[in-house]
């Protein structure tokens, strides 16, 4: 089973050249300035520029306005993951604006109950991201996982990827019960909130290769 990784919120040359050495198939840049991880569109740039074509740049936002968008896009992102309380209505308006943007839309999850939100973004986002729901200003990016035996055998109503407290030691567990295709880490290859650590991206980039 070939499964894809995608690293999220990098910050330095050092990570992103780790990420790409390693084979990471999409890379994060966390655009919220809330967020220990956040870049500025400036920095995203720099960091994208040593980024190879084939590795897709996936820009991450909290209830973004168009503004934002327009910046972030310009500093070479592929696709837009939308973080925050984004309507239906207002992930139609971001398509309508930047159709060639591929959209991600995450999910907070901590029960059955909020699986039945999926099948709203048939139509409007190109993948949904099944994320640990958190209770602090943070969205994501806490290191928690929901249980993910809630996703064994269910239909998902667009292609998907999971997120939320995976690392290098649970990564082929949560592929085995959920039979993810794509993973998104971010504090699993941290030393400390938005301290990517080279080492532990190799590690997971390396665990994922072997399932």
């Amino acid at each position: 089973m070939s499964v894809c990784t995608k690293i999220c919120g990098l910050s330095t040359e050092e990570t992103v050249s780790s990420a790409v050495r390693n084979g990471a198939d999409y890379i994060g840049f966390v655009f919220f300035e809330k967020s220990p991880r956040a870049v500025s569109p400036e920095k995203a740039a720099m960091l994208i520029r040593q980024i190879p074509d084939h590795i897709r740049k996936i820009g991450v936002f909290v209830d973004p306005d168009n503004s934002l968008l327009e910046r972030a896009l310009a500093s070479g992102l592929t696709g837009f993951q939308l973080h925050g309380h984004e309507t239906a209505e207002r992930i139609a308006s971001i398509r309508e604006t930047f159709p060639k943007v591929t959209i991600w839309k995450a999910l907070s999850i901590a029960s059955s109950q909020d699986l039945t939100q999926a099948p709203h973004y048939r139509g409007l986002a190109d993948r949904l991201l099944y994320d640990a729901r958190t209770d602090g200003v943070l969205p994501g990016g806490m290191g928690r996982r929901f249980d993910w035996r809630l996703l064994k055998n269910y239909k998902h109503p667009l292609p998907w990827a999971l997120s939320g407290g995976l690392d290098a030691g649970n990564i082929a567990q949560a592929v085995a019960i959920t039979g993810a295709e794509l993973v998104d880490i971010s504090s699993g290859v941290e030393t400390s909130p938005g301290i990517k650590d080279m080492d532990k991206i190799a590690q997971f980039l390396q665990a994922v290769r072997l399932l």
